[in-house]
């Protein structure tokens, strides 16, 4: 049975899909069965956003199916009240365990269960507590599936960060989040926007201004640069060239405008380049992506990287936490509140984190 869907609603994947730069999990022979397939754990993120809609339709599209096995992770009554808005008509199998998934029907979407601790109503495009700790439980759950080697790979749904914070939860984005569950030092994740054939790696996220500048140092620079350098290399690129933006306007212009580059970017670049790793930099963030003949660019701060990533890749843009032990990756918009619950809400972005994340079927 095909799910409904309103004309126009939503873009499917095309049935064939071209092959995607740096993909991680590629397989290198056509599945003999779905079984043969990487499963992917998709996290449903904000029960009153977009997210759980998303979720659905890339599970349920066919070219997904053709290269993975899409797990839901969530709440399945929150699953089928976004069902239901949105006129989907899937056979939803709920599975407490992740090896009582199947995958028999082209209509079959499985849901491996991780509902909130808050049994609340919900309510379509509002902000609550209880939404916050029911986008994290799922995409704590779906985390350790992938730490215990249950799936392959993560693939997160929108949350909706101040459903989080008043949860009370220190949450400042999914690279903190995945080191704390994962057991590693937060300092040691960082976030890698990805679109298209562009990779932005970020040496800071989300704090303010002031903050970001004083993290900025000589050493972590040079660790962002390592780590995204170590990133390219396990999706497969033999040897990455990463372009280095500075911070300040026209990285600083000699020092003109400020000697961070100078003092502290200049120098880790040369780290860099001292033990083998091809970097170029500072360039002006304003410039920078004009040189497209790298495999990365890092940048100091969040909005250098998602200024052009939301500009020039919007509906495909995803976030690849890099540094931790596991496969995760989660779309860059958010949950779209105002939609939620209406069968308007496109998944190209879901789809393009999966697909970024399992490559293409040889032969499809």
């Amino acid at each position: 049975m095909t799910p409904r869907t309103a004309p126009g609603a939503f873009r499917p994947a095309p049935a064939t899909m071209p092959a995607v730069a740096g993909d991680i999990l590629s397989m290198t022979r056509a599945p003999t069965s779905p079984e043969d397939l990487p499963m992917i754990a998709i996290p449903t993120g904000d029960p009153a956003g977009i997210g759980p809609e998303i979720s659905l339709k890339a599970a349920l599209d066919p070219a997904v199916r053709r290269i993975c096995r899409p797990l839901l992770v969530g709440d399945p009554a929150t699953v089928v009240a976004h069902a239901r808005a949105c006129g989907l008509t899937p056979d939803l199998r709920i599975v407490d365990d992740v090896a009582a998934a199947r995958w028999d029907g082209a209509a079959t979407a499985n849901i491996l269960a991780a509902p909130g601790p808050d049994a609340v109503p919900l309510v379509f495009g509002t902000v609550d507590a209880a939404y916050g700790r029911a986008a994290l439980a799922a995409a704590r759950r779906a985390i350790h599936t992938a730490l215990a080697g249950e799936v392959a790979a993560v693939v997160a749904a929108p949350h909706t960060e101040l459903s989080i914070a008043r949860a009370g939860i220190r949450f400042d984005g999914y690279p903190s989040f995945v080191a704390r569950e994962t057991g590693i030092p937060e300092a040691d994740v960082y976030m890698m926007l990805c679109f298209d054939e562009v990779r932005i790696v970020h040496a800071t996220l989300h704090l303010s201004v002031r903050e970001a500048l004083a993290l900025i140092t000589r050493d972590h620079v040079a660790k962002v640069i390592r780590a995204a350098d170590a990133a390219l290399r396990r999706l497969g690129i033999a040897r990455p060239r990463i372009y280095v933006s500075g911070v300040n306007p026209h990285a600083g212009e000699d020092g003109l405008f400020g000697r961070e580059e100078i003092e502290i970017i200049a120098p880790a670049i040369a780290d860099a380049r001292a033990a083998g790793l091809d970097v170029s930099g500072p360039f002006g963030a304003d410039t920078m992506f004009h040189k497209r003949d790298c495999d990365a660019y890092v940048v100091m701060l969040h909005d250098q990287g998602h200024i052009p990533a939301k500009l020039l890749g919007f509906d495909r843009t995803a976030g690849l936490p890099i540094g931790s032990p596991i496969l995760f990756s989660s779309v860059a918009h958010g949950s779209a509140h105002d939609i939620a619950g209406r069968n308007l809400a496109d998944p190209s972005a879901l789809i393009s984190a999966i697909r970024r994340l399992v490559g293409p079927v040889s032969g499809t």
